[in-house]
This record gives structure tokens, C-alpha cells and sequence, in this order.
């Protein structure tokens, strides 16, 4: 079958679909004539996805799922080693039933984000442990961890896979942020303590993180990690203030020592300098925003 019929199948297999390998898809599709249509169209979360076209089933996904389908993944493994190895994720499309063949290979160019190589410095800068959780083969997970600097790799995980993996790095370094933008990630960002969705992300994704980020600049995860810490500092410093003045005061009131015009100004005052002391968070200035 020729390479533009392949990715015809592909296209209309991934029609609706807001995953980036998707769009990627799609994009390199649209100069294509005679758009096929696909029926009955299943996503197998972490694998792939399957559907039908003209009475004929295809599947389209990882190298794991095309061995589960049957295909010699030692076989496949040699055909992607090339690949894999300048950091690229692979997908396969086979034509599934009673003669199962594979039809192509689709390498996609997943580069890291400019900005990441500088946001990852910056959370190991600040004394917080990086790790890179992701359902592609661990060889172009492994070039991609390389380039970004990111020592601890957890590749080949299923959706379900990285709630477990959010747990057991909470058991291991304490309290666990996780980043992500795509449907996959869904389950691990309600599964962190703190979930961060990328503003260019899917819908699900965003519902299912505590925060989202309003651009796709990874560096804004150690500005908001500043912020909250910079706001949680405020926070006991009004608390401290806060108990000072009453500590102080009630047991002056209740002894009858203290006037009740100089107890209303130390009240006041002190509302005064909680609010003020608030107010400077205003000085703070995103350090990504920095050249």
C-alpha cells in the first residue's frame, strides 16, 4: 500500500482526536484527496487507537500494543531502533482480521520545548527532584531525558500506570507536582498533590489539574512554585504578628492596663500592618519573564 494511502487511514482513524500526534497527523494529511471516513472508532488508552474503514479494522498505535495484536515485536523493535534513537516516537498502522499486516511506520519528531532545558535547571536549582513519566519507548524517552538533563526516567507507562508512579514518588521524596497536557496525563494530575495543566493542552487535562498554566512555557511551574512559597511565607507572618498583638494585649485588657482608645489603635495597627505586609507580594516579578 502506498505511504499517502497509509496516512489517509491514519487521518481518518485520528479525526476528532485532540492528541499532538493527532494534530501532527492530521496537519500532513490535509493536502490529501478523497478524505476516507473511519467508523466505530475505540481509543485504547496508552496504546493506540482502532476503527474501521470500509468493512476493514486498523490499528493504529505503540510497538507494545502491536505485539499484544500478534506482529513480531523483535521485528518491529529493528525496524524503530533508528528512530527511536534521535528521540523520535513511532506509531504503526496495521490492517487487523484474518490476514493482520502492517501497512507503515509513522516517526514523529517530539523535540522538547526550548524553554524546558531552563525550567528544569531551575527546579533543580531550587532543590526539587525531576522525573520524566511518559508512555513512549524508553529509547526515544531516554534521548529526550538526556537532552533535558533529567536523570530519573519512568518510560513505557500506562495512563492507569502513572497514578501508581505519582504514588510511589510521593512515598519516596514527599509531596509530588505533576505537568502535563495531553488525556493520558489526566489520571496522574488528579493523582498529585498538585496537578499543573499546559494552557495548550486538552480539555480534560485542564479539569483535571489544580492549575493552569495561560501559556505554554514550562518555566512558569518554578514561578508559580515561587509565588505560592512567597505567599505561604506572608501567610505565617501575618499568623505571627497576628497572635503577638493579642498575646500581648488580652492579658493587658483583662488586668484593666490598657486604655480602650490604646487598644482600638493596636487593633487598627495591626490590621494595618498585616494588610501592608500582604501588599508586597506585589513586588514579586516572574523570574522566567527575566532575559
Amino acid at each position: 500500500m502506498q505511504a499517502s494511502s497509509g496516512l489517509g487511514i491514519a487521518a481518518a482513524l485520528q479525526a476528532g482526536s485532540e492528541h499532538p500526534l493527532a494534530h501532527a497527523i492530521l496537519t500532513a494529511a490535509k493536502d490529501i484527496p478523497d478524505a476516507l471516513r473511519a467508523t466505530g472508532i475505540k481509543a485504547e488508552a496508552g496504546r493506540g487507537i482502532q476503527g474501521e474503514i470500509d468493512g476493514q479494522a486498523y490499528a493504529l498505535g505503540s510497538l507494545k500494543w502491536m505485539s499484544e495484536l500478534g506482529f513480531d515485536a523483535v521485528q518491529l523493535a529493528e525496524r524503530a531502533a533508528a528512530h527511536q534513537a534521535r528521540g523520535h516516537t513511532v506509531s504503526w498502522l496495521a490492517a487487523l482480521g484474518v490476514a493482520p499486516r502492517l501497512i507503515a511506520l509513522f516517526a514523529f519528531g517530539d523535540a522538547a520545548r526550548p524553554e524546558s532545558l531552563a525550567a528544569i535547571a531551575a527546579l533543580k536549582a531550587a532543590g526539587i527532584h525531576t522525573a520524566l513519566l511518559t508512555g513512549d519507548h524508553a529509547r526515544s524517552a531516554t534521548a529526550i531525558a538526556t537532552q533535558l538533563g533529567i536523570e530519573d526516567l519512568r518510560a513505557e507507562i500506562l495512563p492507569a500506570e502513572k497514578a501508581r508512579t505519582i504514588e510511589a514518588l510521593r512515598q519516596q521524596y514527599g509531596p509530588v507536582a505533576m505537568l502535563g497536557d495531553g488525556i493520558n496525563d489526566a489520571p496522574a494530575l488528579a493523582a498529585a498533590d498538585v496537578g499543573i495543566a499546559m494552557g495548550s493542552g486538552t480539555d480534560v487535562a485542564m479539569h483535571a489539574a489544580g492549575i493552569t498554566l495561560m501559556r505554554a512555557d514550562p518555566r512558569l511551574v518554578m514561578d508559580a512554585i515561587d509565588i505560592s512559597r512567597r505567599t505561604t511565607t506572608k501567610i505565617r507572618q501575618n499568623l505571627f504578628w497576628a497572635f503577638i498583638y493579642n498575646l500581648i494585649g488580652i492579658p493587658l485588657a483583662a488586668a484593666g492596663l490598657l486604655n480602650p482608645v490604646i487598644a482600638g489603635a493596636a487593633m487598627a495597627f495591626s490590621s494595618v500592618s498585616v494588610v501592608s505586609n500582604a501588599l508586597l507580594l506585589k513586588r514579586w516579578h516572574r523570574a522566567s519573564s527575566k532575559p
